[in-house]
């Protein structure tokens, strides 16, 4: 297949690959004939035309050859036809060979081989109008000039044309099957990347309203239910930090990130007791350290919404490898079963996120006899 961009016309892989191949092989069939088609030429000749007969196998050996280093020089593809009319004034004065007297009338076989092979391999790197030209103007050159030379005739000779034109068919239903490949796989790909982008776009719109769930809504659902005291001093603080976490999402981020850092910024504005057990640092990748912070925060938030205490223990152990952050309470616990695993809160700011990074999030909880989540992450690179 291929593709116009402006004024430049581009052509796909496969199509670019059948060129380079066709151009290829073209010389390779040009050079591959040569010995046994010239020592047919030299074993045919008669005594007082065989140096004349040398001397023309010599000329067609080198202009083959060079023929055949032309067609594999780059992997470009071809422009112009001056190359191909060169190649047509060549094949036609070996056919005038035969009227000069170079080669005998009764020794044109091998110039019959030559030129059907020539003819062939011309269709495989050339543009259909000027391959079929190429090879109906050499094959019915020879024909002609053979007529009138008196030489050696016989109804194989017509085979160079139809030989031509065969192979014309053949390689302009292969290159319509490569074309149908480039279209195939640019339809593929292009498939793939509107999945790749949808999921992105799905993926950022999980995360902001994980961020609208975990500050804004959250404050806000507090405020409205009557859960905060008219005189309470950490309202405003509160939603000035929800807006400003809600402005940061989607911007530009780092690669790494320092989990430490993020839990210790994070876990400050809980409004209960939280004691911080952590390494001095530890650094992770960005969206792994946000995630696991992210979870981490919002099962703090769950014991100051649900466990009915103020104190959380959060507990930081691992490397750059392998992460395990253990929430835990003292609170009123829950039932663990499927309809709270369900809940938003559970199900998408803590277990959503910790899937989302290829890690795992579990709860352990009893009435009565508090709660501990555990988030662990492990590098498999």
């Amino acid at each position: 297949m291929r593709f116009r961009s402006g004024e430049v016309t581009v052509a796909g892989p496969a199509v670019r690959m059948l060129d380079r191949f066709g151009r290829r092989y073209a010389g390779a069939v040009r050079v591959v004939t040569l010995p046994p088609i010239l020592a047919i030429a030299l074993l045919r000749a008669s005594g007082d035309q065989y140096a004349s007969t040398i001397t023309v196998v010599i000329v067609m050996a080198a202009w083959s050859c060079g023929y055949a280093w032309w067609l594999n020089r780059s992997d470009s593809p071809l422009t112009g036809a001056l190359p191909v009319a060169l190649d047509v004034v060549v094949l036609l004065a070996l056919c005038l060979s035969v009227s000069a007297d170079l080669v005998a009338e009764t020794n044109t076989g091998w110039i019959r081989l030559l030129l059907t092979f020539a003819c062939v391999a011309t269709q495989w790197h050339t543009r259909p109008v000027t391959g079929l030209v190429a090879a109906f103007t050499t094959g019915g050159g020879m024909i002609i000039l053979f007529v009138i030379a008196d030489a050696e005739m016989g109804l194989s000779h017509w085979w160079v044309l139809v030989a031509a034109s065969l192979s014309r068919a053949v390689w302009v239903l292969v290159t319509r099957a490569a074309e149908r490949a480039d279209r195939v796989t640019l339809a593929a790909e292009q498939a793939r990347r509107d999945s790749a982008v949808a999921a992105a776009e799905r993926a950022e719109e999980r995360e902001l309203a994980n961020s609208l769930h975990d500050t804004a809504a959250t404050t806000l659902l507090m405020v409205g239910a009557g859960q905060v005291p008219d005189d309470v001093s950490w309202l405003a603080p509160q939603a000035r930090r929800d807006l400003d976490r809600l402005r940061s999402d989607g911007g530009p981020v780092p690669e790494r990130a320092d989990l430490v850092d993020l839990l210790s910024a994070d876990l400050d504005a809980t409004m209960i007791s939280v004691e911080l057990s952590a390494p001095q640092r530890l650094s992770l990748p960005f969206e792994v350290a946000g995630a696991i912070a992210g979870a981490a925060v919002e099962a703090v938030n769950n014991v100051r919404r649900h466990a009915g205490t103020d104190r959380a223990w959060v507990r930081v152990q691992g490397d750059a490898v392998a992460v395990r952050v253990e929430v835990t309470d003292e609170g009123r616990g829950f039932s663990v079963d499927e309809s709270s695993v369900t809940r938003r809160g559970l199900r998408e700011s803590i277990y959503g996120r910790m899937s989302r990074i290829g890690g795992a999030a579990t709860i352990s909880s009893t009435p009565g006899a508090g709660t501990v989540v555990c988030l662990e992450w492990r590098d498999d690179a």
